[in-house]
């Protein structure tokens, strides 16, 4: 007779332990099936197929970085910028961003400064755009210059005790453009055809180049002249494009450094009160200084056993060239309409950009040299005629007496201001199309070589000879109004704009000092 309690009884349960209504059939099946080995080895199994999925399907928990023509910039951390050569990461394009300076950022802009910059956007949809202004440079600087990147506290340094805003706005330009490359305009600098076009495709591999600049004053023939020498061969710095980490840009920097460190040495002040002039600002850190340490980067880029490279080389240049991996275009390209060095006009096909000279007024708190009778000589715009007369009648003012130089000096400039009232009453006459000015004019055609300079011809016309007015009275049987077809459409036009600034307009032609 079976007896629960007997110990030699046989039960299914009694090898599991005991059975209690808790404890679901089915996991008493899956044990008998199982052997203890296995299920003990069950949950590692799980984990290796777990890790297995996970190192498959890695690159679902990163950010994907798209591939593209522009570079992609680590912000932060120990960045190290360093020279560019052919097929390194940053040889796969220039970046797509275009960079602007100004006191306000882009809400606050004035009407003319927003015009002028939504036409960088405009032709350039697929770029990014940004503006650094008074407030925020300083962040910048100190973001990539600082300890987080290039490391050097000197140029921080520097930069933060610098008071002359047209150095900060020079020095600055560079400093991006080393930083992170791309297009620098001035903000008065309009673009007239997209960024692509600085690089003609149909001539040129992109990664060939590392910077694109052109010519804003070709005029060697003056490099001897006392005041114009530095300023007579430069390229344009209101407009260029460059890949991040360029030599030259560091090198123009630390020019610039030792520049003012010696200047506030030479007045035994600190840097923050040096006194610079117009013609310092343009060698120290404009167009002088970039054109200088470009040369003197691409003799150092030069293949072995070619010749220096000078200005020669770019001298009446028709086309533009590529020289130690920069590419050089013509004065037409970013400063046309100037109405000298050959510069063409805004509406030929090889102009890129138009400069309209409205940013600042920072000449007056740097002025240039201006003769006490005869002013700068800067008003005759490079043309050779003009200029020869300043130097004559400034020599002849030297040898005059004390009395007689205050004598004429008066004389002058009160023919200056009976003419600059003249000018003054036909512009405000021709604004209202009225026949006023045909008084205007017939008084000017009583003494017209001192015809005001708004209305010469620019040189690059080859018209009639400096200073000689130019005939614009209206035909005797059409209305008075005709008139204005002959009167250009702006002051850019009909006054030729010169290195970095515009010069004020000067009434008068030089009038010859009595012997």
């Amino acid at each position: 007779m079976y007896s629960p309690a007997s110990s030699s009884s046989f039960s299914p349960r009694s090898s599991l332990g005991t059975w209690t209504p808790a404890t679901p059939a089915f996991s008493h099946k899956f044990r008998n099936r199982v052997p203890n080995q296995m299920r003990r080895c069950i949950p590692m199994y799980l984990t290796c197929v777990i890790l297995i999925l996970l190192i498959l399907n890695a690159d679902l928990f990163t950010m994907a970085v798209p591939k593209g023509s522009s570079p992609v910039y680590k912000r932060g951390g120990n960045v190290k910028y360093t020279s560019l050569t052919p097929g390194s990461p940053f040889a796969q394009g220039f970046p797509k961003k275009i960079w602007q300076t100004w006191k306000t950022d882009p809400l606050q802009f004035e009407e003319r400064d927003s015009t002028t910059a939504r036409t960088w956007m405009l032709k350039n949809p697929n770029f990014r755009y940004e503006v650094l202004t008074d407030d925020n440079d300083m962040g910048y600087v100190e973001y990539h210059f600082g300890p987080g990147g290039l490391n050097r506290p000197d140029i921080v340094e520097m930069y933060r005790s610098i008071t002359a805003t047209i150095i900060k706005a020079d020095l600055l330009r560079y400093m991006v453009m080393y930083a992170e490359g791309g297009v620098y305009a001035d903000i008065d600098v309009e673009a007239l055809k997209p960024v692509s076009r600085f690089i003609p495709d149909h001539r040129y591999d992109e990664n060939d180049i590392d910077m694109v600049i052109g010519i804003e004053i070709d005029q060697p023939d003056f490099k001897d002249h006392p005041i114009l020498g530095k300023k007579s061969m430069s390229f344009c710095q209101w407009t260029f494009m460059a890949r991040p980490g360029l030599p030259v840009m560091l090198q123009l920097i630390e020019n610039i450094m030792g520049w003012l460190n010696g200047l506030a040495k030479q007045q035994n002040v600190p840097i923050a009160e040096v006194v610079i002039d117009f013609d310092q600002v343009i060698s120290g850190t404009g167009p002088s200084a970039f054109t200088e340490a470009i040369i003197k980067q691409m003799n150092l880029d030069r293949p072995a056993g070619t010749p220096e490279i000078t200005w020669a080389n770019f001298h009446d240049l028709d086309e533009s060239k590529i020289v130690s991996r920069v590419l050089v275009l013509d004065v037409e390209a970013f400063a046309a309409g100037q109405g000298h060095s050959d510069s063409g006009n805004h509406n030929s096909r090889g102009a890129l950009v138009k400069h309209h000279y409205h940013a600042s007024n920072w000449p007056s708190r740097h002025p240039r040299f201006n003769h006490p009778a005869y002013g700068p000589v800067e008003q005759c715009n490079w043309v050779p005629a003009c200029v020869s007369k300043w130097d004559e009648d400034t020599a002849a003012f030297a040898l005059l007496s004390e009395e007689e130089q205050k004598k004429l000096t008066e004389d002058i400039q009160r023919e200056a201001e009976e003419l600059r009232q003249k000018q003054e009453a036909f512009l405000n006459a021709l604004a209202q199309h009225t026949p006023q000015q045909n008084a205007f004019l017939d008084a000017m055609g009583q003494n017209p070589g001192q015809q005001p300079m708004a209305f010469a011809q620019p040189a690059a016309e080859q018209g009639p000879e400096p200073g000689k007015a130019i005939e614009v009275a209206p035909p005797q049987d059409k209305p008075a109004e005709a008139a204005t077809e002959h009167v250009p459409e702006s002051a850019e036009e009909s006054v030729p704009e010169p290195a970095h600034e515009p010069v004020p307009e000067q009434p008068e032609q030089p009038k010859e000092a009595p012997q």
